[in-house]
């Protein structure tokens, strides 16, 4: 049976791999809120970086697989969109700020 520790494991590595981020940036990333969908096979996990409101949203299946149309989320508004990035690695900083000019 798929767990939900299993789905955020899942949504974790298909962010990594998405933007082609080193390991060693995953202690970055922190899962924010996970749920299984009732009478469904998928569950939903958001996915955040410390200290920073920006988060994913992406459905898991039970298979393991994860939905490419995932779900970006920013409070940050265009003339903003660089706010807290120094502090981040340069490939995560360059990740969080091409998602948040919705150039995904």
């Amino acid at each position: 049976m798929f767990s939900l520790l299993d789905a955020e494991k899942a949504a974790l590595n298909f962010l990594m791999e998405e933007w082609e981020l080193p390991t060693q940036d995953q202690d970055w990333f922190r899962v924010v809120n996970s749920r299984k969908i009732p009478n469904s096979w998928w569950s939903i996990v958001e996915i955040g970086i410390k200290n920073l409101p920006d988060k994913w949203v992406i459905q898991v299946f039970d298979d393991g697989e994860c939905d490419p149309c995932y779900t970006f989320v920013s409070p940050f508004s265009d003339e903003k969109i660089s706010t807290h990035l120094a502090e981040l690695p340069a490939k995560i900083a360059i990740a969080l700020q091409k998602e948040r000019e919705g150039h995904i």
